[in-house]
């Protein structure tokens, strides 16, 4: 029976990455700040899908939390979902440091060492894969958050061309808006956000574990949110970030 271990997996894409995957009979491996909702969560799956479920309480801002996790992915995942991050209320530089600081660990520094745990043993196995959750505003130049999902999505696309192994797939999920407590969480006003952009958490799941499946470096889910990049790769650069500023108010 196949492993994956998701971070930021109590709520939002993470708890829909942990239904989907244990749907597929995968046994989960859960990583969250939250221990008590963690262990409500690895309840709730073992019922219903009667997997197992180990749960990991880790804070990824700390170097303690991220050594933790590094350490069960050295012990064997076959597939790792990076999937822990959060934002702002506050646009930059109205930010305080310490929380911009805060970002980039979770957005980066964890990405990238848990990327760099998992991997030898993958290497070794000769398959599994890595799913490495960015977002929509990637592509668009704005604040921390944004700046530090290019990061993902650059990361993501190095990294699968560094270790150049079909067999073993690195992805970055790039999603649009979508349905979680990842909005209200930050205290972010989404009442201006039009109904029609809204994704739901299941179906960005769906999406990327079919395009995982193909091969894919970047998945960008749903035909709109496509459009909406393809037009924003074309769009100057200065016009691009003073739209996005405005968009993120």
């Amino acid at each position: 029976m196949p492993t994956a271990l998701i971070t930021g997996a109590t709520s939002g894409l993470g708890a829909a990455f942990a239904r989907r995957l244990a749907a597929d009979a995968f046994s989960l491996v859960l990583v969250s700040r939250d221990a008590l909702r963690l262990a409500q969560t690895a309840d709730q799956l073992k019922l219903r899908y009667g997997v197992d479920v180990e749960v990991l309480p880790a804070d990824l801002a700390t170097d303690d939390g991220l050594t933790r996790v590094e350490s069960r992915l050295r012990e064997g995942v076959d597939l790792l979902v990076n999937n822990a991050g959060f934002g702002h209320r506050r646009s930059f530089p109205e930010v305080p440091v310490e929380q911009e600081v805060r970002m980039l660990k979770v957005h980066c520094e964890a990405v990238l060492r848990l990327t760099l745990a998992v991997l030898p043993g993958m290497r070794k196995r000769e398959r599994g894969a890595v799913v490495n959750v960015a977002s929509v505003a990637a592509f668009f130049a704005h604040n921390t958050y944004s700046a530090s999902k290019a990061w993902v999505v650059s990361f993501s696309e190095a990294a699968a061309a560094e270790v150049g192994d079909p067999r073993i797939k690195i992805m970055a999920l790039c999603p649009g808006f979508v349905r979680t407590e990842f909005h209200q969480r930050a205290a972010v006003d989404t009442s201006g956000i039009p109904g029609f952009l809204w994704l739901k958490a299941d179906d960005v799941v769906r999406e990327a574990m079919r395009d995982l499946a193909l091969g894919k470096r970047v998945s960008v889910p749903d035909l709109r949110y496509k459009a909406i990049v393809a037009v924003g790769r074309m769009v100057p650069r200065g016009l691009q970030a003073r739209v996005s500023a405005k968009i993120g108010r």
